[in-house]
């Protein structure tokens, strides 16, 4: 029998009956108040920050406010079975967690408390280039549980195929590559406390720990961490990139390749000519462009055009298990969450993170049985309208 996510409730209940109460709220869209309460302004504007005045990560969130489902009654949701099948993976439900550098500035445990936390539930977690812990340590902190690696793609042909070779070593079986970041965008939270952790060597634990990067240093990291930096801060990412250019990718990675950052239906049609296996619709959360389309806008264009070739995930601004529902019925294979497990790792470790993965997850399944589906397979555009306010 599949997994009901549901039950989490119950459990919720239940404890309550010594006294417990959750340690951490239960709707998620209350967690980064809480973080910046906790935490230093720095961190906080550096996750919770946008592009410009923030419009596109505002869009994201009015963009699924504005989509409502329409519930369906008397159809058979006693057996729910949240499984999907994406990329060629078995998955217990369409959610991975994001890519998200820099962990430590949340936590001491950093990526492997959230990936320790997703391995415990079952889902993806997307190792971010700009970790603050080496690929190979966060897949032994998984054992043998689904990972995949997001490329930030360097101007240095040698380190990128460097980390290809150690993520392939280490049991990535995805590669994702973020196409929307060739420059870090205007991010006026950041520039206002002058805040960038890669210039304190912060995010950059792939790169200083990697052979082919240390090649290019005249001394070890350790004997001069500025020109390491610097190093870093030179080669991070090439605005000079084509589409040409994934060959390279195709050539030293034998497993699926997904593109992030696909908004317009041409960007998607030509990632299928260039032989990729799947794109995710993503403004990255807001942070690249102001004044961007909303991700949940570009969806159904994507979905259209290249949905029948390729597989077709969505980020930016899920929130709620309801977010998830609507990204599924807008033609979204699988959700990948960011902000809402930082703020779970900020607040409560690994704990933290699993707590977000189960509501989520709870939420979600909920959703679906009470608007008459007992997987995920069976949600399409006809259960959503949009709000005309």
């Amino acid at each position: 029998m599949a997994k009901h996510w549901a039950d989490f409730q119950y459990e919720i209940y239940l404890n309550g009956m010594t006294g417990a109460v959750p340690r951490l709220p239960t709707d998620l869209t209350r967690l980064e108040e809480l973080t910046a309460q906790r935490l230093g302004p720095g961190p906080v504007g550096y996750v919770a920050g946008s592009a410009g005045d923030g419009s596109t990560a505002r869009a994201n969130r009015a963009a699924l406010r504005r989509r409502r489902i329409v519930p369906r009654m008397l159809r058979a949701v006693h057996e729910r079975d949240l499984s999907v099948e994406v990329l060629g993976r078995a998955l217990p439900a369409p959610l991975a967690l994001a890519p998200v550098g820099v962990l430590s500035i949340m936590h001491p445990d950093a990526e492997c408390a959230a990936a320790r936390a997703a391995a415990a539930q079952g889902v993806p977690y997307v190792l971010s280039s700009a970790s603050s812990t080496p690929i190979e340590q966060v897949a032994e902190a998984m054992g043998d549980a689904e990972r995949w690696f997001q490329l930030y793609w360097a101007k240095d042909r040698e380190v990128t195929r460097s980390f290809l070779n150690r993520a392939k070593a280490a049991g990535f079986s995805v590669l994702v590559v973020t196409l929307d970041t060739p420059l870090l965008a205007w991010r006026p939270r950041d520039l206002d406390q002058a805040y960038l952790p890669f210039l304190h060597g912060v995010g950059t634990a792939n790169y200083f720990s990697d052979p082919a990067f240390q090649a290019g240093l005249a001394k070890p990291v350790h004997e001069d961490p500025n020109a390491a930096v610097m190093h870093f801060v030179g080669m991070f990412a090439d605005p000079a990139k084509t589409w040409p250019d994934l060959a390279f990718l195709r050539e030293n990675w034998d497993g699926p390749i997904v593109l992030k950052g696909v908004l317009h239906p041409d960007d998607a049609r030509q990632a299928v000519d260039a032989g990729m296996d799947g794109v995710v619709v993503s403004n990255h959360g807001g942070r690249q462009v102001a004044g961007a389309i909303a991700a949940a806008d570009a969806l159904p264009g994507v979905v259209a055009a290249v949905g029948d070739r390729l597989t077709v995930l969505f980020d930016s601004g899920v929130r709620t298990g309801d977010d998830v529902f609507k990204a599924l019925a807008l033609g979204a294979r699988a959700v990948l969450v960011g902000r809402p497990y930082v703020y779970g790792l900020a607040l409560d470790g690994q704990a933290g993170v699993e707590h977000v993965i189960r509501c989520l997850l709870a939420e979600l399944d909920l959703t679906l049985a009470l608007s008459g589906h007992a997987t995920p397979g069976t949600v399409g555009a006809a259960d959503l309208v949009e709000d005309p306010a």
